[in-house]
């Protein structure tokens, strides 16, 4: 989102639609401002929270999501919480932890007051939670809201109905509160296995919304905690959960994906209920629906990332072919990118598709002032200038930035042999075709004019070296270079000095725009040129780059070293986008 507020509505909102789709959350905050909703002694009017449950790695979806309530806390002069969803204890680990608050900081974001707020951190867990989950569990069953039910799963389910027919009432859902609430208890003491009971909440088994149909609110896992460790074997359901913690934090907009807008009257439910017995005061959170970010060429579903890692499609979590934050901050992706790319697309409540090169297209605008140039040859063939003088170097520049002349010159030679790209000779010229073949000029960037005098096969008929003569007096930069006019410049490196390097291209993993929609096999889609890796050659000074350095080659596109792989002296450079959208017909 903007630092500034030219993209907040400006006029008053009657509903949650009624502004322009990318400002309707705006049009809610400004609208709550005005009439006061929020305005609490010490807080702030706006507190939203990112609250991902940690069993898996984000990926760009929860990038937008991140940067949406992080943003408008931001631009809010708010605060956005940090909060771990940790209900579901078989399936999450510190693991999932660790990289989630490590992808939140990268792109950008902080759940620390500033230090003149006093620092405070809001980073939390639903596990700080259990005790007080369990005490308005306790007050439900006393107050006739909540019943413990002992179908088997399958009964329960044929008794839910469907959205064309009713629920029949569970046979235990006229239990009393004291046998319900001793079976409760003896549920957290470990007594029963699970599935034997459940604790669901008595609403109405006729309703239209499958999700008040009596849901279940705390289940029977004798599992280990990642954080509470063997205290529980009983635990809340997310449903339950979620609404809880939000009142408990106090957040003002709680802000979901549209799948959870029809778990809305669920969520008001079960606050209205827990402030009806004291737990909360008015005012307490609402919540507000957005659509995910749908992304052509991209699968976003947890169970099918996980198999491609574990079918070894990919080489992991952070392969740079993945949609994952890990993936594609590996890949050479910008914080500021993510965000441009988050602020340029908006937020709607109607789904929609985002075509990838609208990402590809923020990753370029934000590169491009900032990504240093430099010279490399992929697919290297040898070039001999046969009248250059033997053992001989000569100095060469060029800039570090064409728009950037304060970030100086990068220094490298030319000599006898080169390294020139394969597609820059053609034994047989085509029309239009200005690079090296028989009898052409052409001028080698930033060093001298050569004229084309044929070339060397093996055995094969493959071309394995071309030869040229060079013009003393045509070197760039030089009085005598204004008397050569060429049509055709390439780039090279100088064998003597070029820094051998693997080169990783990578593109996107599907062929097919919608790889995860209309029940296609994702796995017949995948893309087999999605990697390929060459043995290139690029100009000495890449011996000193870093990992997460990004580049752009020039005529190929942006570069980074890669971060896992890479080592000073000996660079492996991921291609993270080519220099236009090559996908684009």
């Amino acid at each position: 989102m903007s630092n500034d507020n030219k993209n907040k509505a400006t006029a008053p909102a009657t509903s949650d639609t009624a502004a322009p789709a990318s400002n309707f959350l705006r049009a809610i905050i400004d609208n709550d401002n005005a009439a006061g909703t929020y305005h609490r002694d010490g807080m702030p009017n706006v507190i939203t929270r990112f609250p991902p449950e940690p069993n898996g790695y984000l990926h760009i979806g929860h990038a937008k999501s991140i940067c949406l309530n992080f943003g408008l806390a931001r631009d809010y002069a708010g605060r956005c919480h940090l909060r771990f969803d940790d209900t579901n204890p078989e399936k999450e680990d510190q693991e999932y932890v660790d990289t989630i608050i490590d992808s939140v900081k990268w792109l950008g974001f902080d759940w620390n007051d500033s230090p003149e707020q006093g620092g405070a951190s809001h980073l939390y867990y639903a596990s700080d939670y259990f005790d007080t989950f369990y005490a308005i569990a306790e007050y439900l069953i006393n107050a006739g809201y909540a019943y413990v039910d002992s179908q088997s799963a399958e009964d329960m389910a044929a008794n839910r109905g469907d959205f064309s027919r009713p629920g029949v009432n569970s046979p235990f859902r006229d239990r009393t509160a004291a046998e319900s609430l001793d079976l409760f208890r003896r549920m957290k003491a470990g007594e029963f296995q699970g599935g034997e009971h459940i604790l669901r909440a008595k609403i109405d088994m006729a309703s239209p919304n499958m999700n008040m149909r009596d849901p279940a609110i705390y289940r029977i896992r004798h599992a280990h905690h990642h954080r509470t460790g063997d205290k529980w074997c009983i635990y809340p359901m997310y449903d339950y959960a979620h609404p809880l913690e939000d009142a408990i934090e106090n957040i003002t907009h709680s802000i979901c994906t549209l799948e959870f807008q029809d778990h809305r009257p669920f969520y008001d439910w079960i606050i209205a209920r827990a402030a009806e017995g004291g737990f909360f005061k008015q005012p307490v959170p609402r919540q507000y629906e957005f659509a995910r970010l749908n992304l052509t060429y991209v699968v976003t579903s947890k169970r099918k990332l996980r198999q491609l890692v574990e079918q070894n499609i990919v080489s992991g979590w952070d392969d740079p072919r993945m949609p994952t934050i890990v993936g594609i901050r590996r890949r050479g992706y910008t914080p500021e990118s993510i965000q441009l790319f988050c602020e340029r697309i908006g937020v709607t409540r109607s789904d929609g598709w985002i075509d990838y090169s609208t990402l590809e297209g923020c990753l370029r605008e934000d590169l491009d002032p900032k990504a240093a140039r430099a010279t490399a040859v992929l697919r290297p063939l040898k070039l001999i200038i046969d009248n250059f003088p033997e053992n001989e170097n000569v100095a060469c520049t060029a800039p570090v930035h064409p728009h950037h002349p304060e970030r100086g010159n990068r220094e490298f030679t030319i000599g006898k042999e080169l390294w020139i790209e394969q597609e820059d000779f053609m034994e047989e010229s085509v029309k239009g075709y200005f690079r090296l073949f028989p009898g052409n000029k052409v001028r080698l960037r930033y060093g001298y004019v050569v004229e084309c005098t044929g070339c060397d096969k093996d055995e094969n008929g493959n071309v394995i070296a071309v030869h040229c003569n060079y013009f003393a007096d045509s070197k760039s930069g030089t009085e005598g270079s204004a008397n050569y006019k060429v049509k055709g410049n390439i780039h090279w490196v100088n064998a003597a000095d070029a820094l051998e390097a693997e080169v990783r291209l990578y593109d996107r993993l599907f062929t097919d725009a919608n790889p995860d929609a209309g029940g296609k096999d994702f796995m017949a889609l995948l893309n087999p040129n999605a990697l390929e890796i060459v043995k290139a050659y690029v100009e000495p000074g890449m011996k000193d780059v870093t990992p997460d350095t990004r580049l752009q080659f020039e005529r190929h596109g942006y570069f980074v070293a890669d971060r896992v792989d890479s080592a000073v002296g000996k660079p492996v450079f991921n291609r993270v986008t080519t220099l236009k959208d090559s996908w684009g017909k």
